[in-house]
């Protein structure tokens, strides 16, 4: 396990440590859970990004009738196109 050294704001630290005393968890615990649910997080949106790409670049596109049947269900526009 390696160590690090973190600079917070006052307000960031004081909001950290008002936490660990409510939940009863530490510092370091409430951290690392942080940047473990943000590296997830972050690795999850890289991946779909990354697909999506790939997906452009093999002309994988949904056509103007699919997109504006879509649009309709969500009531983006109404059934004259609109």
């Amino acid at each position: 396990m390696s160590v690090m050294s973190v600079r917070l704001s006052d307000d960031l630290s004081a909001q950290l440590e008002a936490l660990a005393k409510t939940t009863g968890r530490t510092k370091s615990f409430l951290a690392a859970q942080a940047i473990r649910d943000f590296l997830n997080r972050e690795a999850w949106q890289v991946a779909e990004i990354q697909q999506a790409i790939t997906e452009a670049d093999n002309g994988d596109f949904a056509s103007d009738a699919e997109m504006t049947a879509r649009f309709k269900r969500m009531g983006v526009i109404d059934h004259d196109g609109n």
